[in-house]
């Protein structure tokens, strides 16, 4: 398969599974769980090619067990059958204490500060354990915000692994969020509005000085 079907391929398999069931009348479990056999057909593609874009999924994003497969994380509350419940009771409790972190726009810190983070459309909240970490973390956010796991515990909230690495959340109250990295040039520049907001820790890791 060409680098550029293969790409395709894997677009149009993660949106099914995180997303599409339901438009697709594709029969899901509550845990995001389908069977292999009904996604072939959904698909219209080999079993090779589709181990062949389980294995090259570049986040590592899809997981199969014997004869079923699923998105590890990142479903949508509309169109799937998927339960936050479901997907907690398949992922490992993460247990650290050391902060994590979440990743964000400038335009939506004003929002975060007074309502926390939300999931939104989706089940949960993307977290990471470290500031440049690729796992659980969008290219390019503006700022990165530090959450505090044990404050988390303390508000009866939970994070979560899933299988390919990626910290979850159902949500992430104001409270629980302790402090912000610049993460940009242009929020270096706006330091004022972050600080007003949030706690700045550590170095900005824009431009490497000490807050």
């Amino acid at each position: 398969m060409n680098p550029h079907k293969l790409k395709h391929k894997s677009k149009k398999l993660s949106w099914l599974l995180r997303h599409g069931a339901n438009e697709s009348r594709l029969e899901m479990d509550e845990a995001g769980w389908v069977e292999i056999a009904d996604v072939l057909q959904q698909m219209r593609m080999t079993t090779d090619d589709l181990y062949l874009v389980v294995r090259e999924n570049n986040k590592s994003r899809l997981e199969v067990q014997g004869d079923r497969i699923r998105a590890c994380q990142g479903h949508s509350t509309e169109g799937t059958p998927v339960t936050c419940d479901a997907l907690e009771r398949s992922w490992v409790q993460y247990k650290g204490d050391a902060p994590v972190w979440h990743g964000t726009s400038l335009e939506a810190l004003g929002s975060i500060k007074s309502t926390g983070i939300s999931a939104q459309r989706r089940t949960h909240v993307h977290l990471s354990e470290g500031l440049h970490s690729r796992t659980g973390k969008r290219a390019g956010v503006a700022v990165m915000l530090e959450v505090c796991p044990v404050k988390m515990r303390a508000a009866g909230l939970g994070i979560f692994r899933s299988p390919n690495g990626v910290l979850l959340a159902r949500r992430v109250p104001p409270a629980c969020i302790t402090g912000a990295v610049p993460m940009t040039r242009k929020a270096q520049e706006r330091r004022g509005t972050i600080a007003r907001a949030f706690a700045l820790k550590g170095k900005d890791a824009a431009t490497g000085s000490s807050q």
